[in-house]
């Protein structure tokens, strides 16, 4: 399958706010050549569908901006009348808040927190964690996911740099101490990348994943699981992404490693090492790296972006995914035109 994929958020874009706006969107996305969209489903420990897991676990069906509505019911909606495919996007993962302590997730349930080798609330870069080497965190997860899974007509659902990830600084909460010494008859060793320590974690996760991945499909069997880590081998010492043992287990349908750079040189570096080092050739079809086009300030140039895309297709790469909508609509459509006028032109391989 050809992936001309974009990211829909509901920060800094305004898209998930109104079914109008939800419609219009659909319709430019289409209308530039794009197939798949990956609309936000999951952030700031709210849901942007009706949830019962939510409901019953924490009192919060959805998030209170969207109370009435089902912002993904909608795109699903919108989308189909364009045939785009519709993969909803659990962007915050095991993460339960964004710089609020633990947020509405562990004021509820705070036993469920990541702790560091301090016993700290595990925090890294400002996001707050939830414990995901925790069975009973791992079944929240699931079950959220599998609820969309169940009550949607979805093509699969995505993971990211944070599902399934926890930083390498937690694993110290006493849970997951206890089994470690269960197993080793040793505390965990204080090097949070002690190469056993490391893997014995990663593995924990990748295990999940496997988990997630049969059930998905015991649903929904034609369902993708979509996955855009952090891009490995950083990913796995920073956040125990092991996507190497993911695709070498078949747990992943479609990958997007976030190969976030700001220069194109950079971004070129990074997708020749994933092609040439990371995949075998079989999996190359299931490979569409995410790009970085608008962040913070930020936004790729239209010549860096089609030189990206080019340079895709030289490797053997079929598609990609961009980070994020506003970026191809900003400048009156400057990137969305260069796109349907060029690499986009014609549809889409199936």
């Amino acid at each position: 399958m050809e992936v001309r994929g974009v990211w829909i958020t509901n920060v800094d874009s305004r898209v998930l706010y109104s079914r109008a706006n939800i419609a219009q969107a659909m319709a430019y996305i289409a209308g530039y050549g794009f197939n798949v969209v990956f609309p936000v489903v999951w952030n700031k420990g709210v849901t942007l569908f009706p949830s019962k897991v939510m409901a019953q676990n924490f009192g919060i069906e959805i998030d209170p901006l969207h109370r009435g509505r089902d912002p993904l019911q909608e795109v699903i909606t919108e989308a189909k009348k364009f045939n785009l495919k519709v993969i909803p996007w659990f962007e915050y993962g095991f993460a339960s808040s964004y710089q609020a302590n633990g947020g509405n997730i562990l004021a509820k349930k705070p036993h469920w927190a990541g702790r560091d080798y301090y016993g700290k609330l595990l925090t890294k870069n400002g996001f707050e964690w939830m414990n995901a080497l925790d069975p009973e965190v791992q079944n929240f997860m699931t079950n959220l996911i599998l609820e969309v899974v169940r009550n949607y007509d979805v093509d699969g659902i995505q993971g990211d740099d944070r599902l399934p990830a926890m930083p390498t600084e937690g694993g110290y909460d006493d849970k997951t101490v206890n089994l470690y010494r269960q197993q080793f008859g040793v505390y965990p060793p204080a090097n949070r990348k002690d190469s056993h320590w490391l893997k014995w974690r990663a593995d924990i996760l990748t295990n999940f994943l496997a988990n997630l991945y049969k059930q998905v499909k015991a649903i929904r069997p034609k369902a993708l699981v979509s996955l855009s880590p952090s891009v490995y081998r950083w990913g796995l010492d920073e956040y125990l992404q092991d996507y190497v043992t993911w695709l070498d287990r078949g747990l992943v349908d479609l990958l997007h490693p976030q190969l976030y750079r700001r220069d194109l040189a950079g971004y070129q570096s990074l997708v020749y090492r994933v092609v040439t080092q990371q995949l075998r050739s079989n999996e190359l079809a299931i490979f569409s790296p995410g790009i970085l086009a608008q962040l913070s300030g930020y936004r790729i140039t239209t010549a860096d972006l089609l030189n990206a895309i080019e340079y895709n297709r030289s490797l053997g790469i079929n598609g990609e995914v961009l980070f994020f909508y506003e970026a191809i609509r900003a400048n009156n459509d400057e990137l969305g035109k260069a796109l349907r006028n060029g690499p986009y032109r014609y549809a889409a391989r199936p």
